[in-house]
């Protein structure tokens, strides 16, 4: 394992721009397996997660190269084979070979999925979905088997509650079923969106993506005819916008999608931040005086559960008592204890997490439990005296792209180094 090292107190200006959607990525490498034809992605974060799918694409005989952003996968020569279980377990958006295996085999046999604990998350959506298409589901010791031997065929898939990773799966098994599946109560967030964008322009035929109501008429072939431009990540752009009003003397964020922000924005200008927003760009000047605001993550276009924890260092900034209280995952609270060893005022009572205003923080050995809990010691880090020390970095390296050479390029002072603590 890494660990971050981050010297405290340094003022921020400057400028970055925002690499492509880790969660678009996770998805639309496995969908990559149900082309005819090689594929090319442009803007690919380049995060840990990246380098893990290649591994599992490695393993079916399926070629990859990533450089400079541009990663070029060729399924032509694909076989099944058994997936490298410690790739596997080391990051939950692996289960999308599911959904992408279905759609090509008619089969598949993966162990379940790891990624970040942040509270439950069942998959018995997707393996609904997956029984409702034709294909029978049987588990053991932890692996799942799926087996469709009749072929998978259209269906009416209700979904009992807003999942996006079942809403993928759903789609990547029934975008080469035969007929026309309709699934409802989807999911609504821009990486679905960007997903089917990829798929239909290889020849699917998926409608009403971005509403909860998709309807997909399977096909027979998919065939990549020019290259994929990745969206920019939501949330890494949410995570510099609260840096930025944080410890900026004025930061202008590139490469954002203002739209896929609004929730976050608007809770960032009640805030009291002077957010100046372009088209695909935004400035936060210095913020001061700001004002406490209350939080509740919801489905997209909701407030986002993955922004709660790095606009948390802001809200301790702020004067009065700020409240998060996180609907999609209530047990998602790993940051506060490595919080308060910093100084944070903060604490977590009956699903309800309380931020008070904080003066001084202080920096402290902490551990990154998972990305973005990770994001919030950054950011403290980062405003606090002293050294910190952020044990468990790859969880961090996992979801943000370059950061440590994005940071020192805003004049912070931060480092990777291997962490002998393991």
């Amino acid at each position: 394992m890494k660990k971050m090292i981050i010297q405290g107190g340094n003022r921020l200006s400057g400028e970055v721009t925002i690499g492509g959607a880790k969660n678009s990525t996770v998805a639309l490498i496995p969908s990559a397996i149900l082309a005819d034809t090689p594929v090319q992605f442009d803007t690919v974060p380049d995060i840990l997660d990246v380098h893990n799918l290649m591994i599992i694409l490695e393993s079916m005989n399926v070629h990859s190269s990533f450089k400079h952003g541009v990663l070029d996968i060729d399924p032509t020569q694909i076989i099944e084979a058994e997936l490298p279980s410690k790739a596997i377990k080391s990051l939950r958006a692996s289960y999308y070979f599911m959904g992408a295996l279905l759609g090509r085999f008619h089969r598949a046999t993966l162990t379940f999925p790891g990624g970040d604990n942040i509270g439950p998350r069942p998959i018995d959506q997707h393996l609904k979905a997956f029984e409702a298409l034709g294909a029978t589901v049987s588990e053991n010791n932890g692996t799942v088997h799926l087996e469709a031997p009749n072929g998978l065929h259209g269906t009416r898939i209700f979904m009992d509650m807003v999942s996006v990773g079942a809403t993928i799966n759903a789609i990547l098994a029934a975008v080469r079923a035969e007929g026309v599946t309709i699934i409802e109560n989807a999911a609504r967030e821009p990486e679905i969106v960007d997903l089917a964008t990829f798929l239909n322009n290889m020849g699917a035929q998926i409608r009403g993506v971005g509403t909860d109501v998709i309807r997909i008429t399977g096909v027979n072939s998919l065939q990549s005819m020019n290259t994929h431009t990745i969206i920019a990540d939501r949330i890494e752009s949410g995570t510099y916008l609260s840096l930025a009003a944080a410890m900026g003397d004025g930061v202008m964020i590139n490469n954002v999608i203002p739209e896929h922000l609004e929730a976050y924005t608007s809770k960032l200008i009640e805030m009291g931040v002077d957010l100046k927003i372009d088209s695909d760009k935004i400035y936060v000047p210095k913020a001061e005086h700001l004002t406490a605001v209350h939080v509740k993550t919801m489905p997209y276009p909701g407030f986002a559960t993955d922004l709660q924890q790095p606009l948390t260092p802001l809200m301790a900034k702020a004067a009065g008592v700020s409240t998060v209280v996180d609907t999609i995952y209530p047990k998602r609270v790993k940051h506060i204890p490595e919080l308060q060893k910093m100084g944070m005022k903060i604490a977590a009572d009956d699903g309800k997490i309380t931020i008070e205003h904080t003066d001084h923080f202080n920096g402290a050995d902490v551990e990154a439990g998972e990305i973005r809990a990770g994001a919030s010691l950054v950011i403290t880090g980062l405003m606090a005296d002293g050294q910190t020390v952020i044990h468990k970095a790859d969880n961090i390296l996992r979801g943000y792209d370059r950061i440590v050479w994005k940071l020192n390029r805003l004049n912070a002072n931060v480092r990777i180094e291997d962490d002998e603590q393991d």
